[in-house]
């Protein structure tokens, strides 16, 4: 389409490209965008810095670290932990000593009601010179009494009980304070969500390019290191796989067409298993053959028409 074919508004067809420029200029409806290049991080890059790895560490699961970065993680959410752990520890004394003072004041109550009902109960001496018909017309005027008073009883506590008027502050709704959950302590990975450990990260050696290169050289290059087997040049487009034993990056054709078959590490020789292969989780190419997700999503109001 023309630019004075997008230009025209004389048209008798609500066109796409006029309901995205009056979605985008209205501030209603879910916008959507397709991320670039530029928008992910690339394959040597720290997760939570997003810069080159100084000193590269990883995960069991593959997440590729600054060591310095994922260390001052660590410490931040162990300090983060022991806060809330104290916070839920005064929280369960103050139930503790809540619940023992309700005990207290049941205990309490209960004493009260035995006494009351206890001092409630009248004796009366019996007279042996009053003939029975009369005992009995005491007996049961003493029967209806006791009845009318203990008809009025709950009446005059129901109405002593409830009161008169809700405006009272008594009455009024009260917020409680929200209980703390326990908090775990395993430190849980900012990528994975799985628990991580310090002495489970494994050191990264990346072979650079050209040896000869320092690091701000090697930095601005955009082909930086290599596979340490086959020299081929890494990516993003390319998949990689880290070696616990010597923590050396090769690519994931390395490893099934050269190493899988004897299981040896090639730099130190050592025996490796399925676990000692770690994918190394990488960034995307701007491409859908990538395998990530690509669209960035921002939901908005929608206004209806």
């Amino acid at each position: 389409m023309t630019r004075h074919g997008k230009n025209c508004t004389a048209g008798a067809v609500y066109t796409y490209h006029e309901k995205k420029k009056d979605t985008a200029a209205s501030g209603y409806g879910t916008q959507s965008i397709r991320l670039g290049k530029d928008a992910i991080k690339d394959f040597d890059c720290c997760c939570l810095s997003l810069q080159p790895c100084h000193d590269p560490v990883i995960t069991p699961h593959g997440y590729l670290y600054d060591k310095q970065a994922i260390l001052e993680y660590i410490l931040h959410q162990k300090t983060e932990t022991a806060k809330k752990m104290k916070l839920y520890e005064k929280q369960k004394k103050a139930q503790k000593s809540s619940s023992q003072l309700e005990s207290k004041s049941e205990e309490r109550e209960r004493v009260e009601r035995f006494k009351t009902r206890e001092n409630s109960i009248v004796s009366k001496p019996i007279n042996p010179f009053i003939s029975g018909q009369d005992n009995g017309g005491e007996t049961g005027r003493t029967d209806g009494s006791s009845t009318a008073e203990s008809s009025a009883a709950p009446s005059a506590s129901t109405s002593s009980q409830s009161l008169p008027s809700f405006w009272i502050p008594t009455l009024t709704p009260e917020a409680k304070p929200t209980l703390l959950k326990k908090p775990s302590k395993a430190v849980l990975c900012p990528m994975s969500g799985r628990p991580i450990k310090m002495n489970e990260l494994i050191a990264v050696h990346f072979t650079p390019l050209d040896p000869s290169l320092d690091r701000v050289a090697l930095l601005t290059r955009q082909d930086r290191y290599v596979c340490a087997v086959t020299r081929d040049v890494l990516a993003n487009s390319v998949p990689c796989a880290v070696l616990r034993p010597s923590g050396t990056v090769v690519t994931q054709e390395c490893v099934e067409k050269l190493i899988k078959k004897d299981m040896t590490d090639p730099v130190t020789g050592d025996q490796l298993s399925d676990r000692d292969i770690i994918p190394l989780q990488r960034g995307g190419t701007g491409f859908a053959a990538s395998g990530v997700a690509l669209k960035a999503k921002e939901a908005r109001p929608v206004m209806m028409v």
